[in-house]
């Protein structure tokens, strides 16, 4: 064949079963995407869809090839090694079932190995963002509509000052509920008015007392009250002792999860790939520009509303790396002048909502988080195996009373609020420092990629610039958060890892010839 000649093609088409489980595949992505900041039951559906299509995809001849990653060695063994610590755990079968979190590793390579096409990075970037947005926007109209029942100007003989702690936690102290507290729900539904609380409450005293969710301040405990206590009067607000009631507008923003802190951490992943697509946006004055600075805005607002120090510190960390290696000196300045605002508001809000500063010693979330850690290094070196493989996942759960810890049970039973500490308690040390060179890795990767691309391929180098942002800011924060541990903060911690790796496969392969990426088995073209 002379060179003049085309070159035969040596890639062969799968055939129809095959092209469909491929488009199955790429629709769970999607649905992935969206759903992973907003429903992690959407999330793991998806998830478990996606990797169905794809092994039956890998069982269909002719057989996608399989790529290498450069975190291949330190994510399996970290997954390995996690195995090896619950097998041999105080706790086997509490720590074996939970090693079912510690496969989402999986969504890394479902969407690292699905995704050829750059096209297809960019919608799924796109899909996530907007996913994000709508998750912001939820949580402006909880906090316009408000929640509960903020109850105001409790009488002495107010019922609802006879609610006490579950006994199973705290021997059934008394723990009136007081004025400003906001009552959220009772026997597990939410309400909106007095009058939902005197219907669930209008029952004889032997029936089995009520179960009331409050919010005050940042606690948001479970009481029980007993039935039949209620006061005569010919209004709700009479017969619950009450002066008067409004909506609680006072909660943390959550969005679509359960708790703040998670809903933090997600803000923090994905404000960062925002910014990083911002950076990297050539010209910034025209109608990405402007979108793009629309979103940012409304996820800081909904990250300031989380009232999560920790998180809001971690994304001011990643804006400034992302900034110093995307910026010029002089828009360097810009930027810095437009964060002093967001920093006020969010000192301004910390001290409205959470009365701390924040970094206050008297914060009794600190105390509680420097309780638990030292607790927790104490059990680390307490013994050579626990160096070495760990306690076991959730260990802590069924040995904390003969291990000392939680402050002996004055604090919440949960874990090491670090990243680092709970890992290396759980885990061991070998499976931390897996972690450590995962992470690192990962870091590595995204460092050499956002260098490689150039400034026309910016959704692509603003991926990268925002997933190494991210991943430094989820570095920072999980000093004194457990964010590993949250599946729903993982999942699109995995995701953007799992898009990044494809990306930099993709931007691999576009500099090789076609000729070349041809004989390998390759696509013959980057799309």
């Amino acid at each position: 064949m002379t060179p003049s000649q085309p070159q035969k093609s040596r890639e062969i088409a799968p055939g129809p079963f095959g092209v469909w489980l491929e488009r199955a595949i790429v629709a769970a992505l999607f649905l992935f995407a969206f759903a992973a900041p907003i429903s992690i039951a959407g999330a793991q559906i998806a998830w478990g869809l996606g990797i169905l299509f794809w092994l039956l995809r890998l069982a269909v001849w002719p057989r996608p090839k399989i790529y290498r990653t450069p975190v291949d060695y330190a994510l399996l063994g970290f997954f390995i090694l996690s195995g090896i610590s619950s097998v041999v755990s105080y706790e086997p079968l509490t720590s074996i079932p939970k090693l079912r979190a510690a496969t989402l590793f999986t969504i890394v390579y479902l969407f690292a190995e699905s995704v050829r096409s750059i096209r297809v990075v960019r919608a799924l970037v796109i899909v996530l963002i907007g996913a994000a947005v709508v998750s912001a926007l939820f949580t402006f109209g909880q906090a316009a509509i408000g929640r509960g029942i903020k109850v105001q100007d409790l009488r002495p003989d107010s019922p609802l000052k006879a609610a006490r702690f579950a006994p199973e936690r705290f021997k059934n102290e008394p723990t009136p509920i007081l004025s400003g507290d906001t009552i959220e729900e009772i026997d597990g539904h939410r309400i909106s008015s007095p009058e939902q609380l005197v219907a669930a409450l209008d029952r004889p005293a032997t029936d089995k007392p009520a179960q009331i969710k409050i919010y005050r301040v940042e606690w948001n405990p479970t009481l029980q009250l007993p039935r039949g206590g209620l006061l005569p009067g010919a209004t709700a607000e009479e017969r619950l002792g009450i002066g008067s009631w409004t909506r609680g507008r006072e909660r943390r923003a959550t969005g679509f999860f359960s708790h703040w802190t998670t809903y933090g951490e997600s803000l923090q992943l994905l404000a960062s790939l925002v910014l990083g697509l911002l950076v990297a946006l050539p010209r910034k004055r025209n109608k990405w520009g402007l979108v793009l600075t629309l979103v940012l805005a409304v996820l800081c607002a909904a990250l300031l509303l989380t009232i999560v120090r920790a998180s809001w510190l971690s994304f001011l960390i990643s804006a400034t790396l992302i900034a110093l290696l995307g910026l010029r000196w002089r828009a360097l300045l810009v930027v810095g002048l437009c964060a002093l605002p967001l920093v006020f508001a969010g000192l301004f809000l910390l001290q409205q909502r959470r009365n701390v500063g924040f970094f206050d010693p008297k914060d009794d979330s600190i105390t509680w988080r420097q309780t638990v850690q030292r607790e927790g290094v104490r059990l680390l070196f307490s013994s050579p195996r626990h160096l070495v493989f760990g306690v076991g996942i959730d260990s802590v759960k069924a040995h904390w009373r003969e291990w000392n810890l939680f402050d002996q049970g004055r604090r919440p039973k949960g874990h090491m609020h670090s990243d680092y500490l709970q890992i290396g308690l759980e885990r061991g040390l070998p499976t931390l420092i897996a972690w450590l060179v995962l992470m690192g890795l990962y870091a590595r990767m995204l460092w050499h990629l956002q260098r490689r691309l150039s400034k026309e391929s910016w959704i692509e180098r603003g991926l990268a610039l925002g997933a190494l942002g991210g991943l430094i800011g989820f570095m920072t924060s999980g000093i004194v958060h457990y964010n590993w541990g949250d599946s729903e903060v993982v999942m699109i911690f995995y995701m953007i890892m799992g898009l990044s790796l494809a990306l930099y496969r993709e931007t691999e392969f576009a500099a090789l010839p076609p000729d070349v990426r041809t004989a390998s088995g390759l696509p013959s073209k980057i799309q």
